[in-house]
């Protein structure tokens, strides 16, 4: 079978699915296309460059059209809307989000952001204002992953007594949130909506 890099890019993503990004090495990756490791160069010149294209192949899945918010949709709904399929696309591969925060130069990730500032500032909002909100909205969701996606802490000798004792209210805070049925899901729009809300 040809190498190509769509190919190459299918692969990456296939060898993440089942590595993780620090299982992420060109070395494996040649290995799984039964290629010599310089073979990728004339496809992807460096690590940073194949983690940019899983990004954008990451993207694609959950973005592959972009459409503004329709004439009677709010824009904080809608703006909502986008970063809950931004957070979908980077729950459904391992380290997804790691892999969109190092991928500074990807241009779906781009793409979004114009289409958010723009249907922003088509509602009247002055662009400084809608590059703020887009950016704040933007990280959160990355931020928001990356906690979910990071390894679960060792609790082992933990002193859940002492810590509950300690910051009483915090524990108070979560318990009452997590009522029975509700999810991170709501505690993800939730959040989502006082940052926008706020706006």
């Amino acid at each position: 079978m040809a190498l190509d890099k769509q190919r190459i890019v299918a692969e990456a993503v296939a060898l993440l699915d089942a590595e993780g990004l620090d299982g992420v090495t060109t070395r494996r990756l040649a290995a799984r296309l039964g290629v010599k490791s310089p073979t990728l160069y004339w496809h992807v010149p460096n690590k940073a460059a194949l983690v940019t294209a899983i990004a954008e192949a990451i993207l694609e899945q959950q973005f592959p059209e972009l459409t503004p918010p329709g004439p009677a949709e709010r824009w904080q709904d809608w703006l909502i809307g986008l970063a809950e399929r931004l957070r979908r696309a980077l729950l459904a591969h391992p380290d997804g989000a790691r892999v969109i925060s190092l991928s500074q130069l990807s241009l779906k990730m781009a793409a979004i952001s114009e289409l958010a500032m723009s249907a922003l500032v088509g509602r009247g909002i002055p662009l400084r204002r809608a590059r703020l909100i887009v950016l704040t909205v933007e990280r959160f969701t990355v931020g928001f992953v990356l906690e979910e996606q990071a390894p679960r802490p060792d609790v082992e000798g933990f002193d859940m007594d002492a810590f509950a004792t300690a910051f009483p209210t915090v524990i108070a805070g979560v318990t009452e949130y997590f009522q029975p049925g509700r999810t991170v899901d709501d505690l993800f729009r939730d959040c989502l909506e006082e940052i926008v809300g706020g706006t």
